[in-house]
């Protein structure tokens, strides 16, 4: 009984993934490049998330300065929320709720990116940084599920939304890490030409 459950978390992961492959594909295209739109114009990816989405964002953050297969120049790239001090010297004033856009605000200008995961949307604290990144003419790449919740409903048409098309948080996490793969990936295939993905 055990042993079918697993398989069966196994079989539904990689169905979804097939599934979604060819609808993600041009989502994720547009999110490669709009983050090589701003590393080559000396901006900055900034990245964000609760839970296991932040554990996420702090994964591509260390994926995009320490490279992901392949020998390439550093890329600037910064989890919020992974320093502790900071996060709770901004949680002391009052409203967690507002600790990812005063990082924003603090940290983001025109023309750098602010992904955000989140596996429904609708988390108040990315809400609100997606608005300050707006505010400092950033782009928003939300890499959302069900939907995309609040978040997806205020992206503008500069915005890229790739949105699971899944209701269970663990099958969008799996997805997300997929897409977390294609971005760095494409990226490198940008930024240093065509080499053959390994088996």
């Amino acid at each position: 009984m055990l042993e079918q459950r697993i398989q069966r978390h196994f079989i539904d992961s990689a169905d979804l993934q097939y599934q979604w492959a060819q609808a993600s594909a041009r989502p994720i295209a547009d999110a490669v490049q709009a983050l090589l739109a701003c590393v080559t114009d000396g901006g900055k990816l900034l990245v964000c998330g609760n839970g296991v989405s932040a554990a996420l964002a702090q994964y591509l953050a260390a994926l995009m300065v320490g490279g992901f297969e392949r020998q390439r120049p550093e890329l600037p790239a910064l989890a919020l929320g992974s320093d502790g001090a900071t996060l709770t010297a901004l949680a002391r004033r009052g409203d967690y709720a507002d600790a990812f856009a005063a990082q924003v605000r603090a940290l983001g200008s025109a023309g750098d990116v602010l992904l955000i995961v989140s596996p429904d949307g609708n988390a108040a604290n990315l809400v609100r940084a997606a608005q300050a990144a707006h505010e400092r003419e950033m782009s928003v790449i939300a890499l959302t599920g069900r939907g995309g919740g609040e978040l997806g409903r205020l992206l503008r048409e500069t915005d890229v939304h790739v949105s699971v098309p899944h209701e269970r948080t663990p099958r969008i996490h799996e997805a997300h890490q997929l897409v977390l793969h294609c971005l760095c990936d494409g990226l490198d295939q940008q930024l240093l030409g065509d080499e053959e993905i390994p088996a």
